[in-house]
Formats: C-alpha cells, sequence, structure tokens
C-alpha cells in the first residue's frame, strides 16, 4: 500500500507499506480521509527528532476493517475518529476523565508498518497518511455514518484542540470576552467553541488580514491585524475600562480570556496585557522546547490573572468527540466549512503549500 514516509530529511509517497494485524485491543482501520496539520509538516522537517522511516499523518477518519480480541465499542465496518491519544485507560488520569494527562500518550513510538520488508515506525500514534493503520481500540471512536469522512478527520486534531481549549480547559461564562491570538485551523474552532458558547465579544488576530473573512464567518466579532505595534491598546479600545479610561487600577479592563495558539513569547505577553481581573491566558500553541517568557508579578497577585497550558484541548474523546459531532449534526458547529481543498495523496506536497500560503483553513487527504 501507499503513505507519506518521513524518509529522514524530507517526506515521500512511497508505495511498500504493509501494517500488521491487530493485537489485543487494537483495531485495523481504512483510512478514508486525513487533515493536513502544521505538526506533521513539522516532524517531515526533523524538527520532532522523530525516528525515520516513519508514517506520517495523526488526523483522520476512516472504517474498522478488523477489531483485535478484547475490542467490543466498535466492529468491522464502523466509521470512526482517530484519536492521537493513545491513553492506558487505567491511570489516575484516564480514571478522571482527563486522557491528555496520561503518561502513555507521550511518544508511543512503535513499528507496526514495514517499508519493503524493513521496519517502519508511526506517527503520534495514528499514522493515518496511508491507506490502512493499526491504533488501540481506546482511540477508534464511533460516528454516525452520515457525517462526511473529510470533516469527521479534521475532529482528530484541529477540532478538539481549538475547541477544546475553550470548552474543556477554560470556564467561559455567557457574555465574557476574548481574543483568538492566530486564526489557522485551531483558532477557527476556538473562534466558534466561543460563539458556542455564547461569548459576547470575539477578537480574532492575525498577521494575515485575508483570514478575517474566515474568522467572521466562524463567529468573531472583531478582527485585528496582528502586525500592528498597537494591538494591546487596539484591543482595549474594543474592550476599555470605562468610558473615559482604557486601563484602571493594576491594568484593569481589556478581555476575560486570551486563546494563544500562536506560541510566541512576544505573543504570550501582548495576550497577558490585554487581560481585564480574573483574566486567563489558555497556551495553545507550541513553540520549541527551550522558549521563556516573562511576566510581571504584579499582573497577576492584585487582581487574580492566570496563565495555563492546554494539551491537545483537553478533551476526553469517546465523550467530547461525540459532543463536537452532535453539535455538527444539529447545525451548531462548523466542520464541512474548514475543509478548503481536497487532495489525493500524491498531493501532500500541494496541501503543504497552500497550508503555508495561508490559502486554506484546511486541507484534507482524500485517501480511501
Amino acid at each position: 500500500m501507499k503513505g507519506i514516509v518521513f524518509t529522514g530529511d524530507k517526506a515521500e509517497v512511497l508505495d511498500g507499506l504493509e501494517v500488521r494485524e491487530p493485537g489485543a485491543g487494537e483495531v485495523i482501520v481504512k483510512v478514508m480521509a486525513a487533515g493536513v496539520c502544521h505538526s506533521d509538516v513539522t516532524a517531515a522537517a526533523g524538527a520532532f527528532g522523530w525516528p525515520s522511516p516513519a508514517v506520517l499523518g495523526h488526523e483522520g477518519a476512516g472504517i474498522v476493517e478488523k477489531v483485535g480480541t478484547g475490542v467490543t465499542h466498535v466492529v468491522e465496518g464502523d466509521h470512526v475518529i482517530i484519536s492521537t491519544l493513545a491513553a492506558c485507560g487505567v491511570c489516575k488520569a484516564c480514571a478522571q476523565g482527563k486522557p491528555t494527562r496520561c503518561r502513555q500518550t507521550l511518544g508511543n513510538m512503535a513499528q507496526p508498518f514495514t517499508l519493503n520488508g524493513e521496519a517502519c515506525w508511526n506517527f503520534a500514534a495514528a499514522s493515518v497518511f496511508t491507506e490502512r493503520t493499526v491504533v488501540r481500540g481506546f482511540q477508534a471512536v464511533k460516528i454516525p455514518k452520515d457525517v462526511p469522512f473529510t470533516s469527521a478527520c479534521l475532529v482528530g486534531c484541529g477540532v478538539m484542540t481549538g475547541a477544546g481549549a475553550v470548552l474543556y480547559r477554560s470556564d467561559v461564562k455567557i457574555g465574557q470576552t476574548a481574543v483568538v491570538y492566530g486564526c489557522g485551523g485551531v483558532g477557527l474552532n476556538a473562534i466558534q467553541a466561543l460563539r458556542v458558547k455564547r461569548a459576547s465579544r470575539i477578537i480574532a488576530i492575525d498577521t494575515e488580514p485575508e483570514k478575517e473573512a474566515l474568522a467572521r464567518q466562524f463567529g468573531a466579532t472583531d478582527f485585528l491585524n496582528g502586525r500592528d505595534e498597537d494591538i494591546v491598546e487596539q484591543v482595549r479600545r474594543l474592550v476599555p475600562y470605562s468610558e473615559t479610561e482604557l486601563s484602571g487600577p493594576f491594568n484593569a479592563g481589556g478581555v476575560d480570556w486570551v486563546y494563544d495558539v500562536v506560541g510566541h513569547p512576544a505573543v504570550t505577553s501582548n495576550a497577558l496585557e490585554m487581560l481585564d481581573w480574573g483574566g486567563t491566558v489558555v497556551i495553545i500553541g507550541t513553540p520549541g522546547g527551550d522558549a521563556t517568557f516573562t511576566l510581571p508579578y504584579q499582573r497577576f497577585t492584585q487582581n487574580e490573572r492566570a496563565v495555563i497550558g492546554c494539551r491537545a484541548g483537553s478533551y476526553s474523546p469517546h465523550s467530547d468527540m461525540l459532543q463536537i459531532i452532535d453539535l455538527y449534526r444539529r447545525g451548531e458547529f462548523m466542520l464541512d466549512e474548514l475543509v478548503t481543498a481536497t487532495y489525493p495523496l500524491e498531493g501532500f506536497h500541494d496541501a503543504v503549500h497552500d497550508m503555508h500560503s495561508g490559502a486554506v483553513a484546511r486541507g484534507v487527504l482524500t485517501i480511501g
């Protein structure tokens, strides 16, 4: 079978892949569609230090083709979204419904594939840029068969990372205000989750002005150019301390929530300056491992502001993914609109080019 393989210095579409039979508690999924995410491109550039050769892709949906012993929640023919959270299901975090904190969800390097007879690695416990993959049963989330694979696949990463930060990591109240810093696929889902939560003002910020139309389509009430030097002041003019002052004591005024989808020290620092008393910066973006930022104590100690991290949307697959699908089927959450373009497996590099150019909200590979 074919797949997109990281060969050590680049990603290539190669033939000659095979996947092993499912073991106990595992399933084989025939991949029908897969989203192209920045993390796959980063891996293909060698930035993660991932071993090679490795089958890329971690945002997928497909059809259960075979189940291993002990798997009872799905059967052959079921439509599923593949979650990257290969959680153990029994640790303290899993028992509390917080699999993003399960230690076993980190890394998960294995060699379930062969490439021309030689051992080949997986990626992110998913490897969906191929015709078939094997995952833990916990990772296969059954969905109704009327949900298009091209839309469903995005729930596996981009949707849950953005929407989950709002729905499952935050406690947004009706009428509160928010900034979403970064309007790619993840940011758009944070925006529409804020719309679902009935935020009164949703301020989208991006360095690419052409993203304004999409941001507003998904629920943004305002759009600002992130390249502007006075970006903090612009936010405060939209949500001032009072009719006569932009800022009050200890920098009062500004929004209740800022979602930092970029993960850059300058963005995080700006995000803090945009917060009202009691506000929270939620860091979603993942900069390099040695990146740091410096923040003033008095922005926290006198007014109960906070900065928190969020991994993968802090979601639990078999409840929260299905909540998103339910919202989608009721017309309250947009998935189809996220799919700007589809490509065959061989069009991976075109999808990457379009992603970097800002031409797509999300590009999707149609595989099955």
